[in-house]
């Protein structure tokens, strides 16, 4: 007979925190959200067009700046608007992912709708450059078949000078980031899950003040824009940690607040590219999600709507390399509003193909031959 273990024998033994439970969070607005970031990205980048680049007025300009700007105090252009919301969605809908699935799923499930769509809309990005159609989202006339390369992978951004031959893509480079830090705080996600927005914002921070003190050329700028965005991020996770409600009121608090000092810190820094209205814009567009994440009424069903919100990360990857040729060929015989109106129209179009042809079926493709067990 075996002997009797005493009780004292694992007195000594630290406890093992268990595991959380990350249940599904209903959000029926998702779609809601993703067409209002859609349309505040479109807005931005015409706005910013008309204004900045061309010196021109639209009314649709008047009426957004006199709502927005004026009166509810967001960044001119929209700036960082759409992109907020879209980052904001990001975290609050895979950290469930990220807790119950493994590594491997959890990244093959993320990559392979990201990566198809990217690879064909940054291939068409240089071939317009090639020809002569399109200009770089960055200082140079050309791209080098190597910068070309790097594009795919989104390396372009790290260079100095920096190359964009897709200047959306930027935001991509955030997810990844983002995506990479959950899988490798897995663990404490699954355990203690509020100290990876926590930690994350303490990186953020020291990114942001290594860029600041240290000279060129070990300076990073691109890592900077990186560490400035990512709080939207972290503060979708926190949101789907209390409404899941694996933590606590307290430490929701805890989490804002360290999310926001990482913010006001960018804005002191001069991290942001368009004001210094960033945070109080992030406040508004948590309130924004806070308030339609889980609205579930008629306008959260309406077809155009979750036609919208379905093509969002289409509209947004081809929506620049459409804008500006379509814009100054189409307006001298319609005037802006018809441009912009043409512009949308191919934008649609164009989406619609990348959704239907590649988008879903290579991500279809890509999961059924790699990932195993669904969450």
């Amino acid at each position: 007979m075996a002997p009797l273990r005493r009780s004292s024998d694992h007195a000594d033994a630290p406890a093992e925190s268990p595991q959380v439970h990350a249940p599904r969070v209903q959000l029926a607005g998702a779609n809601l959200l993703r067409t209002i970031a859609v349309l505040a990205v479109l807005y931005s980048h015409i706005s910013f067009y008309l204004i900045d680049d061309r010196g021109e007025g639209w009314w649709v300009i008047d009426v957004v700046y006199r709502i927005f700007i004026e009166e509810a105090g967001l960044n001119q252009h929209l700036s960082f608007v759409g992109v907020a919301i879209f980052m904001l969605l990001t975290g609050l809908l895979v950290t469930r992912s990220a807790i119950r699935q493994s590594r491997k799923d959890f990244a093959i499930s993320r990559l392979s709708r990201l990566i198809p769509a990217l690879w064909v809309t940054v291939a068409m990005a240089v071939l317009l450059v090639r020809l002569g159609i399109n200009g770089m989202f960055s200082g140079q006339s050309g791209i080098s078949n190597g910068e070309a390369a790097l594009s795919f992978v989104l390396g372009g951004f790290f260079l100095k000078p920096e190359v964009a031959v897709l200047g959306v893509t930027w935001t991509l480079t955030v997810q990844l980031i983002f995506y990479l830090y959950c899988t490798a705080a897995r663990g404490l996600l699954r355990r203690r899950p509020i100290v990876v927005p926590i930690a994350g914002a303490i990186l953020c921070a020291v990114v942001l003040i290594y860029n600041l003190y240290i000279p060129q050329p070990w300076a990073v700028p691109m890592l900077s824009k990186i560490a400035a965005t990512l709080p939207t991020l972290f503060l979708g996770q926190i949101i789907y940690l209390g409404w899941a409600k694996i933590i606590g009121w307290r430490w929701v608090v805890v989490g804002v607040i360290a999310q926001a000092e990482v913010v006001r810190l960018a804005t002191d820094v001069h991290a942001y590219w368009a004001g210094d209205q960033y945070l109080w814009t992030i406040v508004v567009v948590t309130g924004a999600v806070l308030l339609l994440a889980r609205y579930d009424g008629r306008f959260a069903h309406w077809r155009i709507v979750h036609w919208t919100g379905t093509r969002s990360y289409a509209i947004y990857l081809v929506h620049t390399l459409i804008l500006y040729r379509v814009y100054e060929n189409v307006v001298p015989y319609t005037g802006p509003t018809g441009a912009v109106v043409a512009f949308l129209g191919v934008t649609a179009a164009v989406s619609e193909a990348l959704y239907r042809w590649v988008e879903v079926p290579a991500a279809r493709w890509l999961k059924v031959r790699t990932v195993g067990q669904r969450s």
